[in-house]
């Protein structure tokens, strides 16, 4: 696997392994929240574990890759760059980028994906 984009956010991960004429994809879900049962409140909360676990298990489907560029609309790419940094450091190596998109179809991201690294690969050399 040379290229690899993921599109995240705190529902799912959406995971492209981009070559020049084929796409594979993977979509790795995060565990649903919680509802508190207290005749107090009703709020949802997540155990901290399962955002550790879910960004675990994105991690892993990184790690073959040689290059990664994260995609996604909100916080959560930034939670698992915060992820790789402390457990995952040789994944962390691997990211060329990180970019924010809204909610993009896959064909979207897989044509971001792909311009963005041919521009990477012309500015380090590589054809």
């Amino acid at each position: 696997m040379e290229h690899l984009a993921v599109w995240i956010d705190h529902v799912e991960a959406r995971v492209f392994n981009i070559d020049a004429a084929n796409v594979e994809a993977l979509a790795l879900h995060a565990p649903h929240h919680h509802v508190r049962r207290h005749p107090r409140s009703t709020a949802e909360h997540a155990h901290p574990s399962d955002s550790e676990h879910f960004y675990h298990d994105v991690a892993r489907s990184l790690a073959e890759a040689k290059s990664v560029l994260v995609l996604g609309p909100s916080t959560a790419k930034l939670e698992l760059m915060r992820h790789l940094h402390r457990h995952d450091a040789e994944i962390e190596k691997k990211i060329v980028g990180v970019e924010t998109v809204d909610h993009p179809t896959d064909k979207q991201i897989v044509a971001y994906a792909r311009k963005y690294f041919v521009a990477k690969d012309q500015m380090l050399g590589r054809s």
